[in-house]
């Protein structure tokens, strides 16, 4: 099943589930944030409960989404309460765009090289032990989701803008700190890869930018091999089109054990807060030397997720740059 959301005229989501080509209004007023705190507390499913409830009218996802109504499967009704996060150098094909990002001497072996060697040989422990920690950073919270169709904007002082099309896994805390699963989205994890780059201590910097999830929320578990495709338009033009490989069959660790190392820390178990995780990526426009310009629009799809996920660049006009933040004593 895939569950998407899109604003009604008043701007509040409205909930809708589809199981094939038809998708449906569910017969409820509640936000799915709503709907699966719900489900956490009675133990219901949200396939069953979406069963339960029944189906409204048919919708045209892909209508909403030209007049830029669909919202991100999943918000919060708080959004310092929504956390963006992920780890990188989770992916067999990952080592090497990462490693000439980051090339030291010659012969010399990259960080990165060495952490992905980490994951191959301890990132899928066996008989659920815990297996070696990935690489992890912070993209924000709530306010730096952003829709599908919405522009992802880059800031004033940004090198670059560029995409990396990622799976993320939806979550949210019941009320005795236990992680639940919502389901599975396409993410752009779009970051500033100029400026990681030029040091690598710069990397929580370059991802201190928006993110978009969606258009869809698969609900139950992934196929161990997924394929996709991302793409960057420019205009009527596409000018840059590589597939991309995920799934565990393709990663060096676990959904499990890449999921452990976030929620192991007691910060990210806090009742009634949701997550999104995004599980990194091996292709990257960037690594193939484009270079992005506003109105480029990024595309990202792979066959179990529904609808492409879109979303426009956008970089902060020039001549516009933020003031130096001023500090005031109180």
């Amino acid at each position: 099943m895939l569950i998407s959301q899109y604003a009604r005229e008043d701007g509040t989501p409205q909930l809708v589930a589809r199981d094939g080509t038809e998708a449906y209004e569910v017969r409820t007023g509640q936000s799915l944030y709503a709907l699966a705190t719900e489900c956490v507390e009675t133990g219901q499913t949200l396939r069953d409960r979406i069963a339960t409830l029944g189906m409204g009218k048919a919708i045209d996802l892909e209508a909403l989404y030209a007049a830029g109504r669909l919202l991100p499967p999943v918000t919060h009704p708080d959004p310092a309460h929504l956390h963006l996060t992920g780890t990188g150098l989770t992916h067999l094909g990952s080592a090497s765009t990462r490693a000439d990002m980051h090339k030291k001497a010659t012969g010399d072996e990259t960080d990165s090289m060495k952490m992905f060697r980490m994951g191959v040989e301890g990132g899928k422990p066996a008989n659920g032990s815990v297996g070696v920690q990935p690489e992890w950073f912070y993209k924000g919270n709530g306010t730096n989701l952003v829709a599908p169709g919405a522009p992802l904007v880059s800031p004033d002082f940004a090198e670059d803008g560029g995409e990396e099309p990622e799976m993320a896994g939806i979550y949210l805390i019941a009320a005795d700190r236990t992680p639940v699963r919502l389901g599975w989205a396409l993410a752009n994890e779009f970051s500033d890869h100029v400026m990681e780059r030029r040091n690598y201590l710069y990397l929580a910097h370059s991802k201190l930018r928006p993110a978009a999830i969606g258009p869809e929320l698969v609900i139950g578990e992934l196929p161990q091999h997924v394929e996709g495709t991302s793409r960057v338009r420019r205009g009527n033009e596409v000018i840059f089109e590589k597939p991309f490989l995920s799934g565990e069959a393709n990663m060096s660790h676990s959904f499990a054990n890449l999921e452990h190392h976030h929620f192991k820390y007691p910060l990210f178990r806090q009742p009634g807060d949701l997550h999104v995780h995004m599980f990194g990526t091996a292709t990257l426009s960037f690594a193939a030397g484009v270079q992005t310009r506003d109105g480029d629009v990024f595309e990202i799809e792979a066959a179990p997720f529904g609808l492409p996920l879109r979303n426009p660049l956008a970089f902060t006009p020039l001549g516009t740059p933020e003031p130096r933040t001023e500090i005031r004593t109180l």
